[in-house]
């Protein structure tokens, strides 16, 4: 039987504990969403006063210059760089994962005129299959293809333009060989774009070490850059000034204030920004990615790992007869940070929890799941939140219709 006293000595000897005094979390509330909102940091509170107050409300529009607002994009992009394992003028900070996917599977499948068929995976997250669907939409002849995760490989062939996965599943929490895949892809002349909204911030990548082509991720889960945080797109230096972005907008031009009617796109990966940035939430994304310039992914993945082993261990132990079945790999190295585990009853189950102040959430139509996020999260709280799960689970209050209605948002 695995103790409290046990999740307390863990935590004790946690070389992350001191991270959680970094954010503002209610004392009443087991927060295993961070997966899908981070929670808030407190340096922002005081950013984001001094960013509306001083640099706006003094400083006015004279702050594009004397607070570099204008420089933003690429000063964030280089500091989320060193996470995903890419050079620091690889990465860009803009507009949200949908819209930079729509640019990056535009600009790759022009470089691969001969080739007409965009390859990914059936159950990848509706926005990437929404928006490849919608980009094959306005590109002649595409298609998007869809093959089961073990089939993906042995589907890539000479038809291939751009193979687009998510690193980490983010209902099941599986991870994809992101190195092998991308050999796989380049072997046949296809390029490889990935989504990282699963991953970065919580597991180590090393998108220069799998050579891989192109991706984009998300600003607002474990980068703790607030509800709607800017989303952020990587694009391989050798390949930047080869792709052109289909959405031409001002500021990814060569001089976008000598206000010309013709477009030249800027060099490098700015090219890859359109409008003019909402430089509130990108000053609110840089303190969430400041808190991890001291830290070693490797101590994250790691409390990641144990997160996982002491949650799986204790619902065996604590809720082994009702019915929870885990999806997630076991094995850390093909897993992200979340735990995900299929119930029948799953909507009013988490329902129940979020009323007893565990803060976890379901995707349809069975999966409970809830986010282990290493900066904030304790081991003392993994065991408290599966008490009161087995609590829930042995005293059936779920069944109560009070927890049947489903919210929009959940």
């Amino acid at each position: 039987m695995i103790s409290l006293d046990d999740a307390r000595a863990r935590d004790a000897a946690d070389p992350l504990a001191g991270m959680r005094a970094h954010f503002s979390l209610p004392e009443s509330v087991i927060y295993l969403d961070g997966n899908s909102l981070g929670a808030l940091p407190e340096a922002t509170i005081a950013a984001q006063q001094d960013a509306v107050e001083r640099q706006w409300g003094a400083d006015l529009i004279r702050s594009w210059n004397s607070n570099d607002w204008i420089g933003a994009p690429q000063r964030i992009g280089a500091k989320i760089a060193p996470l995903i394992g890419a050079k620091p003028h690889e990465v860009i900070v803009t507009d949200s994962v949908s819209v930079n996917l729509f640019k990056l599977i535009v600009a790759a499948t022009q470089i691969r005129p001969d080739r007409s068929q965009i390859l990914t995976e059936p159950g990848n997250f509706p926005t990437d299959l929404y928006t490849a669907e919608g980009a094959s939409g306005v590109l002649p002849d595409h298609v998007v293809h869809t093959e089961q995760a073990g089939d993906l490989a042995d589907a890539l062939g000479p038809e291939t333009a751009l193979m687009m996965l998510t690193h980490v599943h983010y209902k099941s929490g599986e991870r994809h060989d992101m190195e092998g895949l991308t050999e796989a892809a380049h072997e046949t002349g296809a390029l490889t774009l990935w989504d990282l909204s699963h991953s970065v911030g919580a597991i180590p990548v090393d998108l220069n070490g799998c050579d891989v082509d192109l991706a984009v991720g998300c600003g607002y889960k474990y980068l703790n850059g607030g509800p709607g945080a800017p989303a952020f797109l990587y694009v391989r230096e050798d390949l930047q000034d080869e792709l052109r972005s289909p959405l031409s907008g001002w500021m990814g031009h060569a001089a976008p204030f000598e206000f010309r009617d013709d477009y030249e796109p800027a060099l490098g990966v700015s090219r890859f920004l359109c409008g003019t940035p909402p430089i509130l939430s990108l000053l609110a994304l840089e303190t969430g990615v400041a808190l991890f310039t001291d830290i070693d992914m490797k101590d994250v993945a790691a409390k990641s790992a144990a997160l996982f082993d002491l949650f799986a261990a204790r619902v065996e132990e604590r809720c082994g007869d009702h019915g929870l079945e885990l999806i997630t790999p076991r094995d850390a190295e093909h897993r992200g940070s979340h735990i995900s585990f299929a119930h029948p009853d799953g909507w009013p189950i988490s329902q129940a929890l979020i009323e007893r102040g565990v803060i976890g959430d379901f995707r349809a139509p069975d999966i409970l799941r809830f986010g282990l996020t290493p900066l904030y999260l304790r081991f003392e709280d993994i065991w408290q939140a599966v008490e009161i799960l087995g609590e829930i689970l042995d005293s059936g209050i779920w069944r109560e219709p009070r927890f049947a209605e489903k919210a929009a948002v959940t």
